[in-house]
């Protein structure tokens, strides 16, 4: 199919406004006298609150108003962004209260304070009185499992949220079929999301008495309802505003400050409080990415293809659900379909634990799993003497299969061509028999991971999206859709996307990129790598609606009828020939102001997509490992992708250096450390948490393998999370070629390295 504005690598249309400063973050809303809150935070990880004080904090001058749990609804609800469920088993679990009597963690929230000034706020935490009870705190989740383990939430048994898996097949007659058993252990620290921009919201009661709630969200349709379940009050009486996003990864896919600002405004009487988190606040008291550890058990047959894998997943989900189990189950529904076997047991526990709360980052669950499975799968390679990537070959999905569980299907697949393009790009083959006896202590080594994933939720969630489209009067239209742009690039293809359909450049489609729950159509946020599939559909449907009233309205002016015509370069034309009948100028100005037939043109669509696109690729990576420190260093890095048709190649590139970026940190050197006894964080600030800097990230290599998925608006499948996914497994598996030593726990960072080799008698 020929497009000429969808494939193309147009400007984004927020990099002016982003670079010159002129884009409006929600930390540069300022009200009139605009008070501040501040938060006291737990100093203990599991404690009761046995009597607080805090007449001291309100007779501080400056000091309008001070919560405890006292003070506002005790309703428990739950802070994960998805979408609303009808069935109540369906719904996330509800194990939050704005402020709390007993502390889950250390940095739980206790109190709250509101001031005129940062200061006078500060000044005033430190004057409530908090009387505790110490208890005994569970920090690993194996622990906390057992029997007698500290209760963290009284409802909840042996402090499993949940333990719901799945089997397909009968996976003890799939082992007794193999002719071999492997078996593997495999480990996932806990992350930061570390985005540019820290949570921060502020909030008013606006004229008629409605909560009004500016906000770094990804999904604000969604903050709307949380807020009013936690306060107790009517949807609709809670407007929400999401102004410019400084990036977020996950962690604003959750609703970590909202109900609490909120319930500071009405405290205040309605006047404007602003909350806004440090980021040692933030690293401890928004999201993680959940540790997650493996126990993966596979039967192979001799000829090396997969009969059956058993895989216990053990899932530290903090002091709260947050999302909880949906990271789990997510994980174990995207891997599946790479590898399709005859039996696979999936046996998923997500536990609390004395530690900040995990929820969704980028991959959701699936960066974890693909570590473990990828690696696992590794290792049986070379215990077979197989060629790790023949090994892949001989067990890879064909278009056309079937999940068993879901029902999706694979409609489209260009794995195969990812990883022959990998391995040309990397000379697999060439430098595979140049390291192949190397002595000495810096070796060089080849490394690659396969992933599979989906775009969007679809049927685990529900998927609607909406798009409103208005023609104005000089032919250009403005696109307003209640998809959350939080820097990846949506609104820009989005535009892109509907000057495709309407025949006009791109700079004449005007995106309001602000999301206003009163205003915007309705969509479910950003998350899923689900936009430019999911709510791509919305935005064609819409410039469809438009496109045909266009030409009606033409048929109307000229009698041609409007089968034959169409719309290019902002002209009305016949559709056989392309010659010109009129100008589109000249159909607007007329839908605008003719005294018969004027009647604006519109559209106002929501599209509820009930299918999913499963999208693949691979990395292959080159390291060089200095045995004596322990220090890898990356040589080369290829990331390959089939996400369908690229819709724009320059932001596509973008997204990929960002997840490769991300996974090269996951890998090598990102985790948060917590006191053993105490659970005290050690490492919240930018200074002791290790991320990648400008010096540790190498070229990237960037490719595309372009298929066409039948479902996708244009083609398009997605591609948001899935460059991070392959990327530690495939640094470790280039690990394990150069040196023969196996990493089953991230990061790989040196002093790790170098204990290992120690362990395996290199040093």
């Amino acid at each position: 199919m020929a497009f000429t504005v969808v494939g193309k690598s147009v400007a984004r249309v927020d990099a002016i406004a982003k670079v010159t400063g002129q884009a409006k973050y929600a930390s540069d809303f300022l009200e009139r006298n605009m008070l501040v809150g501040k938060i006291l935070r737990s100093p203990y990880a599991h404690a009761l609150v046995k009597n607080i004080e805090v007449s001291k904090a309100k007779a501080l001058p400056g000091v309008e108003a001070v919560l405890t749990y006292k003070d506002v609804p005790q309703n428990k609800f739950a802070t994960a962004g998805h979408p609303y469920a009808l069935d109540p088993k369906h719904r996330d679990k509800e194990d939050r209260t704005i402020l709390t009597n007993k502390a889950r963690f250390v940095g739980d929230a206790i109190a709250a304070v509101v001031a005129t000034d940062e200061l006078i706020a500060e000044e005033a935490l430190k004057l409530i009185e908090v009387e505790y009870e110490v208890l005994e705190p569970v920090f690993d989740p194996e622990e906390a499992m057992r029997e007698g383990a500290p209760k963290i939430h009284e409802d909840c048994e042996r402090n499993i949220v949940s333990s719901t898996g799945y089997e397909i097949g009968d996976i003890e007659e799939a082992f007794k079929e193999a002719d071999y058993i492997f078996e593997g252990q495999y480990e996932t620290s806990i992350v930061q999301h570390c985005q540019l921009e820290n949570h921060v919201a502020c909030a008013y009661v606006d004229s008629d008495g409605r909560i009004v709630i500016i906000t770094s969200t990804q999904i604000p349709h969604i903050v709307r309802r949380i807020v009013a379940q936690a306060l107790g009050i009517p949807w609709g009486r809670v407007r929400v505003i999401k102004p410019y996003v400084g990036g977020g990864f996950g962690s604003k896919q959750d609703v970590c400050l909202e109900p609490l600002v909120a319930a500071m405004t009405l405290a205040v009487g309605g006047r404007p409080v602003k909350l806004e988190l440090s980021r040692e606040e933030c690293m401890i008291d928004t999201r993680t990415r959940h540790a997650i550890r493996y126990k993966i058990k596979t039967g192979v047959s001799k000829d090396g293809k997969l009969i059956g894998m058993h895989i216990i997943a053990i899932s530290n989900t903090g002091a709260y659900a947050s999302h909880g189990h949906s990271i789990l189950m997510a994980g174990g529904s995207k891997f599946r379909v790479l590898y399709p076997m005859k039996a696979l047991k999936y046996e998923p526990y997500t536990v609390y634990t004395n530690l900040p709360v995990a929820g969704a980052m980028r991959g959701y669950g699936s960066p974890q799993i693909t570590f473990a499975v990828e690696c696992h799968l590794e290792d049986i390679a070379r215990k077979l003497n197989m060629d790790p990537i023949e090994f892949r070959k001989k067990n890879l999905v064909q278009v056309g299969y079937v999940d068993p569980l879901n029902g999706n299907v694979v409609r489209s697949c260009g794995i195969r061509e990812c990883i022959e393009k990998g391995k040309e790009l990397i000379k697999w083959e060439e430098k595979k028999e140049r390291y192949k006896n190397q002595t000495g202590y810096r070796r060089r080594g080849l490394g690659m991971a396969c992933f599979s994933y989906a775009s969007g939720t679809y049927p685990a969630g529900q998927e609607i999206a909406g798009a409103r489209i208005v023609l104005n009067q000089d032919g250009s239209i403005q696109l307003q859709i209640g998809a959350a742009e939080i820097g990846q690039g949506s609104d820009t293809v989005f535009a892109q996307m509907a000057a495709e359909i309407l025949g006009i450049p791109v700079d004449m489609v005007h995106v309001i990129s602000t999301q206003d729950t009163d205003i915007t159509p309705f969509d479910t946020g950003a998350y899923a790598s689900r936009q430019t599939y999911i709510t791509g559909m919305a935005v064609r449907k819409a410039a469809l609606e438009v496109k045909e009233k266009i030409l009606d309205f033409a048929c109307s002016m000229t009698g041609i009828p409007a089968h034959a015509l169409d719309i290019k370069d902002q002209n009305i034309v016949y559709k056989d020939t392309g010659n010109v009948v009129m100008p589109l100028s000249e159909v607007a100005l007329r839908s605008y102001y003719d005294l018969v037939s004027a009647q604006p043109i519109t559209s106002d669509v929501s599209n509820n997509a009930r299918v999913n696109a499963y999208t693949f690729g691979a990395t292959f990576v080159e390291v060089e490992v200095d045995i004596r420190t322990g220090k890898i260093e990356i040589l080369e890095i290829y990331n390959v992708h089939d996400s369908g048709k690229i819709i724009n190649p320059q932001l596509a590139e973008g997204q990929v250096h960002g997840g490769v970026s991300m996974g090269i940190g996951y890998a090598l050197l990102e985790q948060m450390l917590f006191d053993e006894k105490t659970g005290k964080p050690l490492n919240n600030n930018l200074l002791d948490y290790k991320l990648p800097s400008i010096m540790d990230i190498p070229e990237i290599g960037v490719a595309f393998v372009e298929t066409f998925e039948p479902t996708g608006p244009f083609g398009n499948k997605s591609l948001g999370e899935p460059p991070v996914l392959p990327v530690a497994p495939a640094i470790r598996n280039a690990v394990l070629d150069a040196t023969g030593v196996a990493f089953n726990r991230l990061p790989l960072y040196p002093q790790r390295v170098f204990e290992k080799f120690k362990e395996a008698g290199l040093i």
